[in-house]
């Protein structure tokens, strides 16, 4: 129910328009004063507030900031018996919804009311989700115990309550993007907007214009005009994932926002301002492709004012098991299955790969292995050929691990239903592969 706070001193006005209100369907608190309102304001947590505007201890335009305060998402609407404009203007300033004469406008007070309730109700709306992503990214979320990524999340800790640019360096499938969301949504821009582009997924003049927009006409094709990131994430933060994949003439242009916060929309000769932070991401060796030509050194240094390096999986073995038990749980929900056990075998068969694709590549494995999964347990029979390493290297072994790959290939089709493309991307091969592999079986 709606719950409406009225702060008026007049009792017999107060009253009536509280059993107005109240007949609508509305919860109404009363108060006659400033300090009675907001001692019920703290407690009653209403979602509109009506308030006079000559109280006996203050003034309600002057109170709308005090409310805001104590109740960022309450919409306030102030009366008065003898309006006017200067009052109005700077309630309004104040943050309040409308202000409106009493008598004269009475009624406008129950329309007024319900829109001032669904603002209010959508307000509230914005901030549970604030809440939740903040939840969903926050540092607590980051997997791993190992003594490298509890360094590498302690410094992105402290570097988050910060404005500075951030390098997050380390190979693919690490976490870069998870890093940065949680330092955005730690630090002082976490009410505005998280901005991820992957530099090396456009051509040169492509991300030109998704970075920096473009005029209509500038270039065959710009039909109209078009905000670029950069505009898209101001007052907040921009992930340029795959920096060392950004053409050299860009980088330069990338320099100057850093810099000076301005930039030139392809097509315009007047420069545009924003107020950005930039983080990055690599997994190339920015040193070498400085010495190389590839990189602008002078950007490099911008960039890297705080860089934060991600462990390999290989090289935190001990955090895999935290790892499994993460995506089993998500992944188990999803396919509506139970997994009750997740067999020591199987942990240690993960503990002994290479992972070149890291974490990223071990979500794909739990995945396949709930696929697999004959009952209510992970063992070493769910996991795919290359991960079953026989003692010796005969011809039956050989023979052995072909005919699991055939039959682990054929459980994947049967849960895609036959989507061959899903079935390549769950067993982590190209399309074109799979495609050979059936032709061998004598699938078409």
């Amino acid at each position: 129910m709606t719950k409406v706070l009225i702060i008026d001193d007049e009792e017999q006005l107060r009253r009536l328009l509280a059993r107005i209100i109240g007949l609508e369907g509305y919860d109404v608190a009363e108060a006659s004063d400033c300090a009675s309102g907001l001692k019920i304001l703290s407690r009653y947590e209403p979602d509109v507030v009506l308030c006079d505007v000559k109280l006996p201890d203050g003034n309600g335009v002057e109170m709308v900031g005090r409310i805001k305060q104590t109740a960022p998402a309450a919409e306030v609407i102030l009366l008065t018996a003898y309006g006017n404009i200067p009052d109005g203007v700077q309630a309004i300033k104040n943050g309040a919804f409308d202000y409106i004469t009493k008598g004269d406008d009475n009624n406008k007070i129950l329309p007024l009311l319900s829109r001032a309730a669904e603002k209010a109700e959508m307000q509230r709306r914005l901030a549970r989700i604030e809440n939740r992503l903040s939840e969903e990214h926050s540092f607590d979320r980051i997997i791993g115990k190992s003594a490298a990524m509890r360094q590498a999340v302690d410094l992105a800790r402290k570097v988050a309550a910060t404005n500075a640019s951030v390098l997050l360096t380390g190979e693919t499938g690490t976490g870069k993007e998870v890093f940065a969301q949680a330092i955005h949504h730690a630090g002082p821009r976490a009410k505005g907007a998280f901005v991820a582009v992957n530099c090396s997924a456009f051509s040169r003049e492509l991300l030109e214009s998704e970075l920096f927009g473009h005029r209509a006409g500038s270039f065959t094709g710009a039909a109209k005009d078009k905000k670029g990131l950069f505009e898209e994430a101001d007052k907040g933060t921009l992930f340029l994932d795959e920096i060392g994949e950004m053409p050299v003439e860009l980088q330069a242009k990338l320099l100057r926002v850093l810099e000076s916060g301005e930039f030139l929309k392809i097509g315009e000769t007047r420069p545009t301002r924003v107020d950005v932070r930039i983080i990055a991401a690599t997994n190339r060796d920015l040193e070498k492709e400085i010495a190389a030509g590839n990189f602008r050194e002078d950007l490099y240094f911008r960039l890297s004012v705080f860089c934060i390096h991600l462990p390999s999986l290989r090289e935190r073995p001990g955090d895999i098991a935290l790892y499994v038990r993460f995506f089993v749980a998500q992944f188990a929900d999803k396919m509506g299955r139970r997994i009750e056990r997740i067999d020591a075998a199987y942990t240690a068969a993960l503990e002994r790969h290479a992972w070149h694709g890291n974490v990223r590549e071990l979500r794909n494995v739990v995945e396949r292995s709930l696929i697999m999964a004959e009952g209510n347990a992970l063992t070493t029979h769910c996991l795919s050929p290359e991960f079953q390493t026989p003692e010796s290297g005969s011809a039956h072994d050989s023979l052995a691990l072909e005919d699991l790959e055939r039959r682990h290939i054929f459980k994947v089709l049967e849960f895609t239903h036959g989507n061959k493309a899903e079935a390549a991307r769950l067993l982590g091969i190209g399309i074109a592969t799979l495609y050979r592999k059936l032709e061998s079986y004598g699938v078409k």
